[in-house]
């Protein structure tokens, strides 16, 4: 019985703890293709707001759109931005 309320005891925690890093990582939108077109541009023009959810990152995406790679610009004209 020990046995069994230690392991539940395990799982609790590192269910919390998997749940809590999801909650600080969250999903990205897009496709790969679509991130991996515009990571460098992510990082470059916009990795102050890059916690700040991904309609932030579109925005910063939007006002930096002169100097973002074809690729990124093509996945936000794909998109209807």
């Amino acid at each position: 019985m020990r046995k069994f309320v230690l392991a539940l005891a395990f799982l609790s925690s590192t269910s919390a703890a998997f749940a809590q890093q999801q909650a600080v990582q969250p999903q990205r939108s897009g496709t790969a293709e679509e991130q991996a077109a515009c990571n460098r541009d992510v990082q470059r023009h916009c990795r102050s707001v890059i916690n700040q959810g991904d309609f932030v990152i579109l925005a910063c995406l939007q006002q930096n759109r002169p100097q973002i790679s074809a690729a990124c610009n093509q996945v936000l004209k794909n998109h209807g931005q």
